[in-house]
């Protein structure tokens, strides 16, 4: 009996310490202080499970790998040995001191926070490199590079960055991300995005190498003076071989992770001359024409005529405002419908923008819509032009005459409105009779009556051929999965529609729609749709070679759409060939 007692105490006491076992959260790091092109490690660690674990947002530094998670349990001498880990793998940004804020875990109910912890980033640091390590060999073959078309360009002048990405005939590159995207504060900025990746040859510091255009972006500086382009900073994913060799005697590859920038860039941003500055100047820089145009020249009063001012030509014509017509006040003028056909291109901006104005006279004359005096910079030339619209005269022919009196004018304090007399003032008078009996007619033998007994008759003949018509579509086997093949085509490619603009859900609809339409549309299963064996069914079927080269393309722009940049334009292009290839696929297999 003493001895049960004894073992229940001691029960009670190994519960009790359990209980009120201290719950440990802490933070550690792999070092406090580190060069820029160092890595820093951070663990977050927890003696007990716990739940929605949230991480800090690591200011001033590049995740480059994690969360990686980790669990431990063990028991030494009776005793147990808890720890959950998540780690992450730090880049820095820049130098300075940052500061790893606290994390945040959910334990039996309760919140705890780790402590904060200061970093120091010094200046990069020398390591041993040793030239046969493929993240030496890697970083020593691959290459991003910015080339600025101008360094010395006026304000608001088209500047055009290119991205390259060199990388050496003995290395491959197998898939990058960007880890840093420039933002380009002191200037109006668009990314035009290549169709394609093509590889291409070039030279590199004298030596040969392949290149692909990433990105070309053109700016326009907002600012003059010294102007800081951000670098474009990617982790490319490189293969690159090794010392050891396989069976036949080939070099083994390696896969390494490397960061590359293409730097920061300065240009230097001129101001506009001040010398013959015109006073109208609106901040036009470029080449450009005006022109004023009307939709009439002559109407009666209180019709509407457009009046439309239009510049264009090449430059930042989305940055200027089109000057403002100067109408005379017996002229009802509207606000101006602002219209931009502009497009960006690699060389700038190029099109057209135009206001147009709704335009109503209220008297008989001739009213002059005066010329436009517009003066832009041309930076070729380094000086202001100044360019002029021609008059235009509108002929009002009917209407009352300002000033003069009129027995249709109502005059009502100094303002005169004209009383216009309608044709239809006397249509609320109805000329034709509308009578309805007060003795109703007996539904029996009325038409109604012989309506309801004859139609369902009349629908029996219909049902047989309805039913007849439903059976042989049912035994139709190869139509019903051509028809499912459509229904199929239409809601994946309905799904990618939907998802224009996630990238990795629109190729998966994409793709998933184009598989599902062949395999009912030439009677194949899932493991027969190789590049090679559509190819060779679709020439069976004597589809065009054009087609064929298009769906086998718009299959690989799947697959490769999936490790690339792809903008909103690309997804909706490879939408619109998708589906016209599906049509005439359709139109030209029988």
């Amino acid at each position: 009996m003493k001895l049960i007692k004894y073992i229940s105490f001691l029960l009670i006491i190994l519960s009790t310490s359990i209980v009120t076992a201290q719950v440990e959260f802490k933070a550690r790091v792999s070092k406090k202080t580190l060069g820029l092109n160092e890595r820093l490690r951070v663990d977050f660690s927890m003696n007990q499970d716990g739940d929605n674990f949230k991480a800090p947002k690591f200011s001033g530094f590049n995740i480059v790998g994690g969360p990686n998670q980790s669990v431990s349990n063990s028991w030494i001498n009776g005793k147990r040995s808890f720890e959950k880990t998540y780690s992450y793998f730090l880049a820095p940004e820049r130098m300075g001191d940052f500061m790893i804020e606290e994390a945040t875990i959910e334990i039996e109910g309760k919140t705890y926070k780790s402590s904060p912890i200061v970093i120091k980033v010094t200046k990069a640091i020398d390591k041993p490199k040793d030239p046969n390590s493929p993240s030496v060999v890697a970083s020593e073959n691959i290459h991003l590079v910015a080339e600025v078309s101008k360094t010395n360009p006026y304000l608001n002048e088209a500047v055009t960055v290119v991205y390259k990405l060199y990388v050496s005939p003995s290395t491959g590159v197998s898939n990058w991300r960007e880890t840093k995207d420039p933002e380009f504060d002191d200037f109006w900025s668009q990314n035009i995005n290549p169709k394609g990746l093509k590889a291409e040859r070039g030279k590199y510091k004298g030596e040969d190498y392949q290149f692909v255009i990433l990105r070309r972006t053109v700016l326009y500086p907002q600012k003059t003076g010294k102007l800081e382009i951000e670098p474009l900073q990617l982790e490319v994913t490189a293969e690159v071989p090794t010392r050891r060799r396989d069976i036949f005697g080939q070099r083994l590859m390696s896969k390494v992770l490397v960061n590359v920038s293409a730097g920061s860039r300065t240009i230097n941003v001129k101001p506009l001359p001040e010398e013959n500055k015109p006073e109208d100047f609106n901040g036009a820089v470029g080449e450009f024409s005006i022109n004023l145009s009307t939709s009439k020249t002559a109407l009666n009063a209180s019709e509407s005529l457009q009046a439309k001012v239009e510049v264009e030509g090449k430059g930042n014509l989305k940055l200027f405002e089109i000057p403002k017509l100067n109408l005379p006040g017996s002229l009802e003028v509207y606000e101006p419908e602002h219209n931009e056909n502009v497009r960006t291109t690699f060389n700038g901006m190029q099109g057209s923008i135009s206001d147009s104005y709704t335009i109503v006279p209220q008297y008989k004359g001739k009213y002059p819509i005066p010329a436009i005096s517009f003066s832009y910079f041309d930076p070729k030339t380094e000086s202001y032009k100044r360019l002029s619209t021609n008059e235009q005269i509108v002929n009002v022919l009917e209407g009352p005459v300002y000033g003069a009196s009129d027995n249709n004018l109502v005059t009502q304090g100094s303002e005169k409105q004209r009383v216009v007399l309608s044709n239809d003032q006397f249509a609320f008078i109805k000329t034709e009779p509308h009578f309805i009996s007060k003795t109703q007619k007996p539904f029996f033998k009325s038409t109604a009556f012989w309506t309801s007994l004859l139609a369902p008759l009349l629908c029996i003949p219909l049902a047989i051929v309805f039913r007849r018509k439903r059976d042989e579509r049912a035994s139709d086997v190869v139509g019903n999965r051509l028809r499912k093949a459509d229904r199929l085509a239409k809601k994946y490619l309905g799904a990618a529609k939907k998802s224009l603009g996630q990238k990795e859900a629109f190729y998966i609809a994409l793709e998933r729609a184009l598989h599902n339409y062949l395999k009912a549309k030439l009677n194949i299963e899932t493991s027969e749709l190789s590049k090679d064996r559509i190819s060779v069914l679709l020439t069976e079927k004597n589809v065009e070679q054009t087609v064929i080269n298009d769906f086998i393309s718009i299959l690989e722009n799947c697959e490769l759409a999936r490790y690339t940049p792809i903008t909103t334009v690309t997804m909706q292009q490879d939408y619109d060939k998708a589906a016209k290839t599906i049509n005439l696929i359709d139109k030209q297999i029988r």
